[in-house]
């Protein structure tokens, strides 16, 4: 090869393509003891004489592609497959193709397509002028029905280098490559590029999304009449396509039968116990399971992993998705919104995520993908959306990195923020009223408005939108358009990303980067992508926990969600926190523990207010409890490790969880409901 590549430096590709050419064809003459000389002849007469040496030069020898494009491999579908390896939906551009080795391909199939399109394949060197004229003669005495003269070699050719176009000049090119790709590639070699290239039907190129097509197997898996009907269809896809007429495909796996008995592959016995077995069809459709979860990730692949144009690249990705997770989740969310019409909620969404990998268990980005009545193909777990009060954990987390404790002491009580050059901004409580002087943990348990500002205003609005950023949410980007009403969830967020975030209490303070990818092959079936675990400590462990311990009470929450409520799962210790935007666009709920993370979603794509009565327990929350009770059943009860640097201390009596080394100042009157701590009404 590499004394042939200096040639072609030195005396260029024209010469180079009429040397290789002449010594091809003085091959062939040997080679054929002379039986074919009288076609070099007539070659050689029609060239001299009737066209002319420089034309032939001209217009075929210098308009001949490189004859290295045949080692191009075509596009190829990419797979999209669950986490055992069941098929999603495949991306591919106007052609499916998958590649297999010629060594998967049964030898029933090589036989037969040998036998049907080229019996002379192994002595020939790129054309067989018997065939031609085998062929002139059938269609003769055949009329109405069409058989070709080219080689199984020139169908390549013509598929890999040239178009369909019906003129002298591109036989001529095609019989010239033709001879050079036998001389480049081993007759196996052709074989399987042949056996990979060529159409089967519609969309079906290549034997292997043939069988896939046609008989829902793999190809190794057919049958030995599945195999001589799949030989006979690259002759004429559109004519021979079984899903228009199956009568006309089986008699044409008939005459492939009989070529093999003419050509000695097999006797007429087996013949016909093969014909006498029947061909059972799938149904032909596409179909695509999980649909916004399939295009996530294929976005994913693309943008996050490199991997572009995967419609050609014949990628095998096999992603995280849990089958039964994910259809009780899309059981769940639309049997549930379809509860809510009276709240004026139209749609819903949700994620599972295993926290400690990053791993995307369910996806459903929307009610119903195929939903008329909404835009049920837009994905709002992708999309941005105010999180309300869901947020609170990241104000509450960065009050206790401050040095606040879950004991330390907030006015729930009317506040006016005076703001330059705008309205003055009063925050209120869901329900209108006000609880007085509370702790940190009843007002994040409780969900309380206006001690988060308060808190905010406090700890500072930068600070947040920093610890939110590394905590993984992207969409707090301009600093500038946030307030204190951040507290309660004015700054949009991704729903993906907002569950990636608390990954970071579930594994008490490390962030899981969230992946919905496990391996990527390539199409010979080796491995180019492998899935880490990526986990980046962005709080404090101790903080985490105490973050988990007061969304996991259920006694803290008292103040304003009755005791044993849908944020309970029963017999199982789960964080759990809900939220509901102040203009009732956005009703979330999003609960962990340390190997599961539920979020929930339900509103409105129009962005179209809800009933007031979508608040913290109706909505989201029971789609959260219905979701997380599944995926826990059967499990046992999982708990959080206790840091090191957490002390359990007797306060007024009670036991309570405090940051080694924080010094504790409270009286006891929060223990004991009284008017002073309890809700009330305010004009």
């Amino acid at each position: 090869m590499v004394a042939s590549r200096n040639v072609f430096v030195y005396i260029g590709k024209p010469a180079y393509i009429i040397i290789r050419l002449l010594a091809t064809s003085a091959y062939k003459i040997i080679s054929l003891f002379f039986k074919e000389i009288w076609l070099i002849i007539f070659l050689g007469l029609a060239i001299g004489l009737g066209w002319g040496a420089k034309s032939f030069y001209t217009e075929i020898v210098t308009t001949l592609p490189s004859i290295e494009q045949i080692e191009t491999l075509p596009p190829m579908s990419s797979k999209i497959m669950d986490r055992e390896g069941k098929l999603l939906y495949k991306f591919y551009k106007d052609e499916n193709r998958s590649w297999i080795p010629l060594h998967k391909i049964p030898q029933l199939l090589i036989w037969a397509t040998i036998a049907i399109e080229d019996k002379e394949f192994y002595t020939h060197s790129g054309f067989s002028v018997r065939g031609i004229l085998r062929s002139i003669d059938y269609n003769i005495r055949n009329k109405g029905e069409l058989r070709g003269g080219s080689t199984i070699t020139q169908q390549l050719v013509k598929n890999v280098f040239l178009n369909n176009e019906k003129t002298w000049k591109r036989k001529v090119k095609e019989v010239i490559l033709s001879v050079l790709v036998e001389w480049k590639l081993e007759k196996n070699q052709i074989l399987e590029k042949y056996f990979n290239q060529v159409s089967y039907g519609g969309e079906a190129y290549g034997v292997g999304e043939a069988s896939l097509k046609y008989f829902g197997k793999n190809i190794w898996e057919i049958t030995s009449a599945e195999a001589t009907f799949l030989a006979g269809l690259p002759a004429a896809p559109s004519s021979y396509s079984p899903y228009e007429d199956f009568d006309k495909a089986r008699l044409r796996q008939k005459q492939v039968l009989i070529e093999m008995i003419k050509a000695g592959f097999i006797n007429e016995e087996t013949g016909q116990k093969i014909l006498s077995k029947p061909i059972k069809l799938i149904e032909n459709q596409t179909t695509i399971k999980y649909p916004h979860f399939v295009f996530y990730v294929r976005d994913f692949v693309e943008n996050q992993l490199g991997y572009r144009e995967i419609e050609k690249r014949g990628l095998t990705i096999k992603t995280t998705i849990d089958e039964n997770i994910q259809d009780e989740s899309t059981r769940i969310v639309e049997e549930e919104v379809n509860k809510l019409g009276n709240l004026l909620i139209s749609n819903g969404a949700a994620v599972v995520i295993n926290p400690k990998t990053g791993e995307v268990l369910a996806m459903v980005g929307s009610k119903n993908y195929w939903a008329t009545d909404i835009d049920g193909k837009f994905n709002v777990t992708l999309s941005p959306r105010q999180p309300g009060s869901a947020i609170k954990p990241v104000n509450y987390s960065l009050a206790l990195i401050r040095g606040k404790t879950l004991l330390s002491m907030v006015e729930d009580s009317p506040v006016v923020y005076k703001i330059a050059g705008q309205k003055d901004y009063i925050p209120k409580n869901y329900n209108g009223k006000f609880a007085g002087k509370v702790t940190i943990k009843q007002a994040l348990a409780s969900s309380l408005n206006i001690p988060s500002v308060k808190i905010l205003d406090e700890s500072g609005v930068a600070n947040m939108i920093e610890l939110g950023q590394k905590m993984g949410i992207t969409t707090w980007e301009d600093k500038n358009r946030f307030g204190l009403s951040l507290a309660l969830g004015a700054g949009e967020v991704k729903m993906i990303e907002l569950a990636s975030a608390y990954t970071t209490f579930a594994n008490l303070g490390e962030r899981a980067e969230i992946n919905p990818v496990l391996e990527i092959t390539d199409y010979m079936g080796e491995t180019v992508y492998v899935k880490e675990d990526k986990r980046e400590t962005v709080i404090p462990s101790e903080v985490a926990f105490l973050i988990n311990e007061t969304l996991s009470d259920d006694v803290a929450r008292r103040l304003v969600f009755s005791p044993g409520s849908l944020l309970n799962i029963s017999g199982k210790k789960v964080a759990v926190k809900t939220g509901t935007t102040n203009n009732l666009r956005d009703n979330w709920c999003i609960g962990w523990t340390p190997s599961y993370l539920v979020a929930s979603w339900v509103g409105n794509n129009d962005n179209s207010p809800m009933s007031w009565v979508a608040s913290g327990i109706s909505g989201a929350t029971p789609i959260w409890h219905k979701i997380m009770s599944a995926v826990l059943e059967g499990r046992e009860n999982e708990t959080w490790d206790v840091p090191s640097g957490i002390q359990k201390v007797n306060v007024c009596g009670k036991e309570e969880y405090l940051i080694s080394g924080q010094e504790l100042s409270t009286d006891c009157f929060w223990l004991t409901p009284s008017p002073r701590n309890e809700l009330v009404e305010t004009n």
